[in-house]
């Protein structure tokens, strides 16, 4: 018997609408996870149906406690849509995020190819 896996959704602003699609796309698969979010993200996400644990924004320091989430090793995965291009206050916060994931070897996908590969992988792992 399996364990519901837990996976952690992040949007930056100019990418919000993008991770609103995948999870729609990817509705049957996120249903059967628990997933948790920083705090706009996870409203948004709410809207579609899923349930999601909500943290903080990012610049209040939601990027913070995934990254805690993530050395306790809470987390099957991370799906952070960051945006590239733009400037972000709390770039310290997701710079700490992303070297955390790569120190603890948490699954990370920064775009939706990737993270599609990310929730499959799981939740064959998962038998979900």
């Amino acid at each position: 018997m399996s364990t519901t896996k837990t996976i952690a959704l992040i949007a930056h602003d100019g990418r919000k609408a993008e991770m609103v699609a995948f999870v729609k796309d990817h509705f049957d698969i996120l249903n059967k996870m628990n997933l948790v979010a920083t705090g706009t993200t996870g409203t948004y996400i709410l809207q579609t149906g899923l349930q999601v644990t909500r943290k903080l924004s990012g610049p209040q320091g939601g990027d913070a406690q995934i990254a805690a989430m993530a050395v306790e090793k809470q987390l099957a995965g991370i799906i952070f849509f960051r945006d590239p291009l733009g400037k972000h206050p709390h770039e310290p916060d997701v710079q700490m995020l992303l070297r955390v994931c790569d120190l603890h070897n948490v699954p990370l996908a920064t775009n939706p190819a990737t993270a599609s590969l990310i929730i499959e992988g799981i939740a064959s792992d998962n038998n979900v």
